[in-house]
């Protein structure tokens, strides 16, 4: 899935580069969205595949990491390849997801999966609503809905935000966004693994979500330009917080459902990111303030939901083989 999720992903650029009518541009994005759809719950379930209980918090951490990266440097390259043809970073889109298929044909090797994985299929036979609509799942696919429609709704409108309100060039922006994006990658490289150690997953999960909520908010009363920057930099760090956590958990609450969590999980942040640029577009119009407001209000309203969430109860096998 990851192979044939890389190949369309590079069709789709390779499409969006050589277009010249808008169908074939939305072709191209709907390409890339089934794309998407193949590469990340497969990559979620494969780490799963080739960790332990243990391990995974650090590597799916470090997956984390690498996509904060990419979208760190992703932009940087891209603007400087545009500089050669406005269609020339598609080209080069697609020429990279092309190789990264071709790698991971030649180098990724289809998992053993363990027998703790293999002894999760108990549940067999559930249609994926009911799967949906188990309290194990739900708490979490609500949460990750929320984190991603209060970060796509702080994310989509930053630019215009500090240009309404702070005059901000758009060199400021770049600095102030790559900076942020860059020190939420190194906490989840550095802390993510030892914090979730200490507080577990859902506390984890819920002092991000608060953070995240209370940085949102100062967003709307704060003035100077190095308090811009310590708030952006810092919300980064709970939102880029929070996604590893939700995976860690759903990773190993899931047994041989990585690939439904996996998916619900892409379905859910996707649901949010089209969400959250509209309602806070209309909101916007109204009030330059209002979509940082409304996104504090529902990340607070996650944050109360952690407290009614319960991690479910290990299955006495695997605390007799722990044991």
């Amino acid at each position: 899935m990851i192979v044939i999720g890389l190949f369309i992903f590079g069709l789709s650029e390779f499409l969006f580069g050589i277009g010249q009518e808008i169908e074939v541009l939305f072709v191209s994005r709907i390409l890339g969205g089934i794309s998407a759809a193949f590469i990340m719950p497969a990559v979620t379930a494969f780490i799963a595949d080739i960790t332990t209980t243990e391990t995974r918090p650090k590597a799916l951490g470090y997956m984390s990491a690498a996509i904060s990266t990419g979208f760190i440097i992703g932009p940087g390259i891209g603007g400087f390849l545009a500089e050669f043809g406005t269609r020339v970073p598609f080209f080069f889109a697609g020429g990279l997801g092309a190789l990264a298929a071709v790698l991971s044909l030649i180098l990724l090797k289809e998992p053993e999966r363990n027998e703790e994985t293999n002894k999760g299929a108990e549940e067999e036979g559930k249609s994926g609503f009911r799967r949906l609509l188990e309290p194990k799942y739900l708490f979490a696919f609500i949460l990750i809905f929320i984190a991603s429609f209060g970060l796509a709704a702080f994310e989509s409108f930053f630019s215009l935000f500090v240009d309404h309100k702070f005059s901000f060039k758009p060199s400021d922006i770049a600095i102030v966004i790559m900076g942020g994006a860059i020190l939420g990658a190194v906490s989840q490289v550095l802390l993510f693994d030892r914090l979730t150690r200490i507080w577990g997953e859902i506390r984890l999960i819920r002092y991000s979500l608060l953070l995240s909520g209370l940085l949102v908010f100062l967003m709307t009363v704060v003035h100077s330009y190095f308090a811009i920057l310590l708030v952006t930099f810092i919300v980064f760090i709970g939102f880029d917080l929070f996604r590893p956590a939700i995976t860690t958990y759903l990773s190993n609450i899931a047994g041989n459902e990585q690939g439904f969590v996996g998916g619900m999980n892409s379905m859910f942040t996707s649901l949010a990111n089209i969400s959250g640029p509209i309602i806070g577009g209309m909101l916007f119009d109204i009030d330059i303030n209002y979509p940082y407001y409304f996104a504090a209000i529902v990340t607070a309203a996650g944050t109360g939901l952690t407290f009614a969430w319960k991690k479910p109860a290990e299955k006495p096998s695997k605390v007799m083989k722990a044991i």
